[in-house]
């Protein structure tokens, strides 16, 4: 079938290129746009309390804020407040709510809102808007409150600073924007520098920015398709996802296919010829690892949280356009410029000799058992770490702590507990549908205070719907904290559904019972996927191997970088930078950059094995000549792939940095520890009994030609 491809795209090259623009120009002026959400709560399942609670409130409370900031006062010489400072600061919110800005619903103040030891005054801004537009908007305003601010409150001896969520994004955003500048201009730097360094010539190194760019526009133009017959949506992080996903798939495929060309045409194929052959070798390897792949960001349909099963399809069918892509258009294009494409460089008509791949080669078929031993111990070392894992919520802590929303957030904790800024909301609603007493709200009021973890609890706040009522509970921990999270799911809860008065049941919502939501669905979403990307990723490699044997191992191996790869985390921002956990995102980040990518090295590294077994090479030998001619394609793509994560360790923002550190550490592992010897290891080992029941090994024909003039030529250290 490859052959087939091969032939007729490389000898009608035009055609290809032509029918790829025409269908590229179709799909991008016609496709609908993919819809988003922001709002992680979105995408939790409506059998969740939080979820239940976030309805509840939407119908009851119509005009309740989306978001909110909050102004702290306090006085510049660090004194308690005084009775003339908080009405300057009542005066000061009746300024404001005199010329609010559109998106801000009121400025609120009053005695409830003064510290019990007087250090701070607090004014809430509950604001209205979940959009981007409506972001920006409240971004805006918190810009105009600031500088409001100096004026309203000149010759006081007060001094404001305005924090909560919305001052806390205004303040990191472009903490943000310089972070995926940077890796945006890292991952074509890298690319290009890295190609360049590879083959030494300028169009090589350009080609695949080209070709990969290309395939991202018309892979968001059919995202956008099936997003509306299918009905799902992504999250605004995804296209930046499906960016990194192509440009590393992208440029994997291109150098498994740059390399065989350039070996085709060092054994003397002309260029036609060579790229046929590339094409027919690689090809059923790149399908394999694209099919791979997808079949893996499928499974993510298992998801319960609608921000993964969302995130399925859409890298799906951008991994499918990309292999099509690898097999079509990109060998038409070099087909077309054959050696020109290496200009000026002449490098690609030598062999190398002592390369260090041979050395590396050499060394692992001699010794199978010590390579295999060596690298899996240090992969079951790693992996131990990921026991320790514990996710973490706390965005805030993660951005530079020199802001002025976060010196906002060190100042009103001196005077009240730190979940001010993000109480969690219980809905008090009656069973039959009569109102609400005030009695009721009190007697709940009463029994909220000694709930387990509750620093205050407010005023009840009647709906508009009577049969609800809303009363916030103020706790003493930091609401994003792995602690104040368990503490909400594990001990808070079931003590506020017992403390619910007779006739009413109450619903526990805000931002820290989502987030112990997302943690349940995390957590059995990762049981689910795991295990099933497993099996369907062993199906596929039995496929293309003709084993049963083989995939198992192969499997094995992939899930045990996925756990060395969060171990690695553990180790490195728990236990040695002392911080309280890692990102909640980083374990599915793992799945999608680490177990799913990093299945390409190990299916390149497997194929060539059983190809040199093929030319009748035994199984030590075999291992040898694989690492020696795929260990090149192996390491330059790892380290293209690596090396633009590792530029995310530059950001000012934990969260970007745990991300790099860590996929980068489990694309070094899947390409330089795996692939070169864990997989050839356990493969010599193993021999003839690797690709049972099949025959995938036996030989087509036995070696012919000098050793020292063919492309697969036995290392020294193996003639007979």
């Amino acid at each position: 079938m490859f052959a087939r491809l091969a032939r007729f795209v490389v000898r009608h090259p035009w055609w290809t290129i032509v029918a790829w623009l025409v269908a590229a120009v179709v799909i991008i002026a016609f496709s609908p746009k993919l819809t988003t959400e922001s709002d992680q709560g979105d995408f939790l399942p409506s059998k969740y309390e939080s979820v239940q609670a976030m309805q509840i409130a939407e119908k009851a409370y119509p005009q309740q804020e989306d978001t909110s900031s909050l102004i702290v006062v306090k006085r510049s010489d660090g004194q308690p407040l005084t009775a003339q400072d908080t009405a300057k600061v009542t005066e000061a919110a009746k300024s404001l709510n005199a010329d609010k800005p559109p998106s801000v619903l009121n400025f609120a103040t009053g005695p409830q809102a003064v510290a019990p030891n007087k250090a701070v005054q607090v004014i809430m801004v509950p604001m209205q808007g979940t959009s981007m537009a409506d972001s920006e908007k409240q971004g805006d305003a918190v810009k105009e409150i600031r500088k409001d601010l100096p004026a309203l409150l000149k010759g006081s001896g007060l001094e404001a600073k305005v924090g909560g969520d919305v001052a806390s994004f205004v303040d990191n955003e472009d903490s943000f924007n310089q972070s995926f500048e940077i890796v945006g201009i890292a991952t074509f730097v890298l690319i290009i520098g890295l190609i360049l360094l590879i083959f030494r010539a300028p169009l090589a190194a350009v080609l695949p920015i080209v070709v990969i760019t290309v395939t991202m526009q018309v892979s968001m133009g059919l995202i956008g398709v099936a997003s509306k017959i299918f009905g799902f949506s992504g999250d605004d992080s995804l296209s930046t996802i499906i960016l990194i996903v192509l440009f590393g798939i992208g440029a994997d495929y291109y150098l498994f296919l740059m390399f065989r060309f350039r070996e085709r045409l060092r054994a003397g194929d002309d260029k036609k010829t060579a790229m046929i052959t590339a094409v027919e070798r690689v090809g059923e390897v790149i399908s394999s690892a694209a099919a791979a792949i997808a079949v893996t960001f499928l499974v993510l349909l298992l998801a319960t949280f609608g921000v993964f099963s969302a995130w399925g399809p859409s890298l799906a069918i951008a991994v499918i356009v990309m292999g099509i892509t690898s097999l079509t258009l990109m060998p038409a294009l070099v087909s077309l410029l054959g050696t020109a494409v290496f200009w000026p460089s002449k490098a690609w008509k030598k062999q190398p000799k002592g390369s260090i791949s041979q050395a590396i080669g050499r060394g692992v078929g001699k010794r199978p058992a010590v390579a295999a031993a060596a690298s899996g111990l240090v992969l079951v070392v790693l992996a131990l770490g990921a026991l320790g894992f514990k996710a973490d919520y706390d965005f805030a802590a993660g951005f530079p702590q020199d802001t002025e929303s976060a010196q906002a957030t060190k100042d009103m904790e001196k005077g009240f507990p730190p979940g001010l800024t993000t109480p969690v909301q219980v809905y008090i609603k009656s069973d039959g549908g009569q109102p609400v007493t005030e009695q009721q709200l009190a007697s709940f009021s009463q029994a909220a205070k000694t709930a387990p973890g509750v620093g205050a609890v407010q005023q009840p706040v009647p709906g508009q719907d009577k049969s609800v009522a809303r009363v916030d509970l103020i706790l003493k921990e930091n609401p994003a904290s792995n602690e104040a999270i368990s503490l909400v799911k594990d001990e808070l809860t079931p003590a506020v559904h017992k403390a619910a008065p007779e006739g009413t049941r109450a619903y526990v919502g805000g931002a820290t019972a989502i987030f112990a939501d997302i943690n349940a669905v995390n957590n059995r979403d990762l049981s689910v996927i795991l295990p099933v990307a497993a099996v369907l990723i062993a199906l596929i490699l039995a496929l293309l191997l003709r084993s049963v044997v083989a995939p198992l191992y192969l499997v094995v191996a992939v899930l045990l970088g996925f756990a060395a790869t969060l171990g690695s985390a553990v180790y490195v921002f728990q236990d040695g930078m002392g911080e309280a956990g890692v990102t909640f995102q980083l374990p599915i980040i793992l799945y999608l950059f680490v177990l799913a990518i990093g299945t390409d090295y190990n299916i390149l590294m497997t194929a060539r094995l059983r190809e040199e077994a093929k030319e009748g090479h035994s199984p030590r030998e075999a291992a040898a000549l694989a690492v020696h001619h795929g260990g090149p394609t192996v390491a330059a793509a790892g380290l293209i792939l690596a090396g633009t994560f590792s530029v995310m360790m530059l950001a000012p923002v934990s969260m970007l940095q745990q991300m790099g550190f860590s996929v980068a550490i489990g694309i070094a592992l899947s390409a330089f520890v795996m692939s070169m010897f864990l997989v050839p290891g356990i493969t010599a080992m193993l021999g003839h009994k690797a690709w049972w029941p099949g025959h995938g090994d036996e030989p087509k024909k036995a070696p012919v030609g000098p050793a020292d003039t063919r492309e697969d030529y036995v290392p020294s250290g193996f003639r007979q």
